[in-house]
């Protein structure tokens, strides 16, 4: 990889796309790795670390995997994958969450669109996602959309969205202009890392192909709990 063009390029759009960030090998350790998880201990989870679909019995969302598994929590502490998230959070990186969305085949729910940052709530807004799609993300089974340039406006107005799994969305999307929007398609393997402040979202799946996306989030050992962002976010959640 060139770094230092992936990391003008994440500045500039608030996002960048990597192919092949997992090779095959590690794709398909991810792969069985996260069936295990699913198989052993996510019955076992509470609530808030497993969201499921609407018909109750699927997987949409598991959460802080790197509290519950050792696979998941040396995952995020790989020295390749750290020393790039050291690079995009201007500091050392503390890894915050792993998680899922896994976006099942035909019952698989959409994102409302909403900027990270409303749900992390730090500042400098120095935090990142790695997404990394253990199946294609094509146009058809809901792929990710971003608003290029979008982390550089701030955090935008929030409200509840009755969405598990995405408790809050945008109260109004800025406008923007054709070929603003970024269309996250990826082939297994691939990632798009993104900042916590860019605007993104994504459609339902309605396809016989499942979309799972297995996300990395860090943020900058010197970013701190912002009081007024935390209220919005402790407001929201009550009124979702």
């Amino acid at each position: 990889m060139d770094t230092a063009a992936l990391a003008d390029e994440y500045a500039r759009d608030g996002y960048v796309r990597i192919r092949q960030f997992l090779s095959g090998q590690e794709l398909v350790e991810a792969r069985f790795e996260l069936e295990r998880y699913v198989r052993e201990i996510a019955p076992n989870l509470q609530s808030h670390d497993c969201t499921m679909e609407a018909d109750g019995k699927t997987v949409r969302n598991l959460w802080r995997m790197e509290q519950h598994d050792p696979f998941f929590r040396s995952l995020g502490q790989r020295k390749p994958i750290l020393d790039l998230a050291r690079r995009l959070v201007h500091g050392d990186p503390v890894l915050m969450a792993v998680e899922t969305f896994n976006k099942p085949a035909r019952v698989g729910s959409g994102v409302p669109p909403h900027q990270d940052n409303a749900y992390f709530c730090q500042t400098p807004p120095d935090v990142l996602t790695i997404w990394i799609a253990l199946d294609a993300a094509t146009p058809e089974n809901g792929p990710i959309s971003y608003l290029k340039g979008s982390h550089r406006g701030g955090v935008l107005p929030h409200r509840a969205s009755g969405v598990a799994g995405n408790s809050m969305g945008l109260s109004k999307m800025p406008q923007r202009a054709d070929g603003d929007d970024f269309c996250g398609t990826l082939e297994a393997g691939d990632a798009v890392i993104h900042h916590c402040q860019t605007i993104h979202w994504s459609a339902p799946n309605k396809t016989d192909r499942s979309r799972c996306g297995l996300l990395l989030v860090y943020r900058g050992a010197h970013t701190t709990t912002d009081a007024r962002l935390k209220e919005a976010y402790d407001a929201g959640r009550v009124t979702a």
